[in-house]
């Protein structure tokens, strides 16, 4: 038995990077998966066609997750076929950087939306369903720009801090209906768009990291597993860094 064995794991941005490594390792410890994707339907497909292949039930939803309406009905559709969500993982974003002095109104709002808005949307939609269960796990993905801040970044940064200061309050909002919400941040992880800047960039990066290293996938995909399993079971309210002891 797995430790995510028997429950229904939505998880939003699933189809590439981190949250493509969650769906996997949540999908090997016994989880059905509904993903969210917004663009590329042939990733989704092929996704949804793997895991079946490995017998996990799974089915990802075509959804902008800036739309609140569009949560909703989502989340409804989830519950039609699934039955339940035991956990959310809140994991889509994107980034549009830039100093401020240049930063237009459009960058501002576009990640703010995806990625702060987009947390509040799937979480008030799943919040009913959970308080029924009387059980619940709510992961959102946050970023050490979250909490440090970074140049050039401030739209993401305010983003990825909004999503900490909003998973805090929901957690005391929930704690007592038996819904458990964190916040994991991570540091430099290698994704397909870490892997595009170039290398001397990418070496003067890794230096200022303790371990000289950027994060796998896979070994956020780890910290989650713990966070979103019966293994956390005491932990609510948290931010866990992921990064390499960037924040020491």
């Amino acid at each position: 038995m797995g430790q995510l064995s028997g429950k229904t794991v939505l998880v939003t941005g699933g189809t590439r990077g981190i949250g493509y490594a969650m769906v996997q390792l949540f999908a090997a410890e016994g989880a059905n998966i509904a993903f969210i994707y917004m663009s590329s339907v042939e990733r989704a497909v092929a996704l949804e066609q793997e895991l079946a292949g490995k017998g996990i039930k799974a089915k990802g939803y075509k959804a902008d997750v800036a739309l609140f309406d569009d949560a909703q009905k989502t989340v409804d559709e989830v519950v039609k076929e699934f039955g339940r969500i035991d956990v959310l993982v809140n994991n889509a974003g994107i980034t549009r950087d830039g100093l401020l002095m240049r930063m237009n109104e459009q960058q501002w709002d576009e990640v703010i939306d995806t990625n702060l808005k987009s947390a509040f949307n799937y979480t008030k939609a799943c919040t009913p369903i959970m308080m029924r269960q009387r059980s619940g796990c709510i992961l959102t993905v946050s970023s050490v720009v979250g909490v440090h801040g970074n140049a050039g970044q401030a739209n993401y940064s305010a983003s990825k801090a909004g999503l900490i200061g909003f998973t805090k309050s929901v957690a005391k909002e929930l704690a007592s209906r038996g819904v458990r919400a964190n916040v994991i941040a991570p540091g430099f992880v290698m994704t397909e768009m870490t892997q595009q800047i170039p290398e001397e960039k990418l070496a003067e990066w890794c230096k200022t990291i303790p371990i000289q290293r950027g994060a796998s996938v896979e070994e956020i995909a780890n910290v989650a597993l713990f966070l979103v399993s019966d293994q956390s079971s005491y932990i609510t309210g948290q931010v866990i860094q992921v990064d390499g002891g960037m924040s020491m």
